[in-house]
């Protein structure tokens, strides 16, 4: 229930973010250098469409470049990338840089090795499926250099591309409630913020002097935003967003879903080792970010589960079920809470979420605990194991 009554609340906080339009000027000659690096592997089918949506982009071309860091191993995509690239003048800023076998063989770590051979002062990432505004890096230049000089990361929130399945229509509605709620909530609360796996800018410098990502946390971003919080640096979020391919089948998203909630687990771990250490803002960042999300999905099932059966041994016993009112207040405020905040947050993201949807939504919250006993015991087992998420290309809605 905590988990959703903060959401609720954070509904209530004004979305007061600069107008992007007013920052955005192609035509200054001051303007930073940018890398943009994007992490693949196996993602043959998609090269066209990825290397098209960042082809759109609207940054002076002599101060713009475009990393793909792909696996050694990974033959379909490099030849995939190379009769593309090889054919194609025009795109002569993007190049791929091959990442030699080693372990653990996760994103984080091949974000690295890319980071590494990055000429740019601002840093970017990308998935594959990804399609940034076009406007997206000028907003975040400008936001930077008005900034205050502990300004080290900008968030562009995610707008998955609604489908037409239940779980597809749910994690639209969730990553709504995540980018368009949450994450404005907390840069107005001043607390810092787990990061989402794509759109993240960076200052290069702030980037490598931290050290970069964590390859072995499987929500390397989760971990990078609190890091950056706890040695004094600022993240905050933009306008301009990035459309994706969300997750269309339970086949699809369980494996997702088990890997953000493992990541999570191991950020906890990590940033609670020397809990006497760690600053107020980012131990209840961790708490309200992390900590309530891990928590949340893993007993969601099981209460609920607890609560119906109760229900069906007092109505065998005693005939009619009656709910005690402590419990009636505390379903109806958990449940309007989440429900609250998915409607404030698709509403802001201009995102359809019909009352079916909502009706729905309980649901998919428990399958979630699914996914966190998954998570659970991998930790146990398979820390470092990657679940990759399979992309299909996709169109901009019309």
């Amino acid at each position: 229930m905590l988990n959703a009554l903060m959401r609720a609340i954070a509904t209530t906080v004004a979305q007061n973010l600069p107008e992007a339009d007013l920052l955005l000027d192609a035509s200054n000659e001051n303007l930073p250098t940018y890398s943009v690096i994007v992490a693949l592997y196996k993602e043959a089918k998609i090269v066209s469409q990825l290397t098209t949506a960042l082809d759109a982009l609207v940054y002076p071309r002599g101060r713009f470049e475009v990393l793909f860091a792909l696996e050694d191993d990974d033959s379909e995509t490099l030849i995939a990338f190379e009769a593309l690239l090889n054919t194609r003048q025009d795109l002569g800023y993007m190049r791929v840089i091959r990442v030699p076998d080693g372990f653990p063989r996760t994103k984080p770590r091949a974000l690295n090795y890319a980071l590494d051979r990055a000429r740019g002062d601002l840093i970017v990432i990308y998935d594959a499926e990804d399609q940034p505004d076009p406007h997206q890096l000028l907003e975040a230049a400008h936001r930077f250099a008005a900034g205050p000089a502990d300004l080290a990361c900008l968030q562009a929130p995610l707008r998955p591309i609604r489908g037409e399945t239940f779980i597809s229509k749910q994690f639209t509605a969730e990553y709504a409630v995540q980018f368009d709620v949450l994450l404005p909530a907390f840069q107005a609360w001043g607390l810092p913020f787990a990061l989402g796996g794509t759109s993240n800018h960076f200052k290069a410098s702030v980037l490598k002097s931290i050290g970069a990502w964590d390859a072995y946390n499987v929500t390397e971003d989760a971990d990078l935003g609190l890091r950056l919080a706890q040695l004094g640096y600022r993240s905050e979020v933009i306008t301009s967003p990035t459309l994706e391919s969300p997750p269309t089948t339970l086949r699809t998203w369980i494996p997702q879903r088990t890997r953000w909630i493992k990541g999570y687990m191991q950020t906890i771990i990590v940033h609670t080792r020397r809990l006497k250490d760690v600053r107020p803002a980012v131990a209840l960042a961790l708490g309200l970010g992390v900590g309530l999300s891990a928590m949340s999905a893993l007993c969601y099932a099981p209460f609920t589960a607890l609560l119906l059966a109760n229900a069906m041994l007092q109505v065998l016993e005693f005939g009619p079920f009656v709910l005690p009112l402590q419990d009636w207040i505390l379903l109806i405020i958990g449940t309007g809470s989440a429900l609250w905040a998915l409607k404030i947050g698709t509403r802001r993201a201009g995102a359809v979420f019909t009352l079916g949807d909502l009706l729905h939504a309980p649901v998919y919250w428990g399958l979630q605990s699914i996914s966190a006993a998954f998570a659970l015991y991998q930790l146990i087992t398979r820390p470092f194991h990657w679940d990759k998420t399979d992309h299909e290309p996709l169109a901009k809605p019309d």
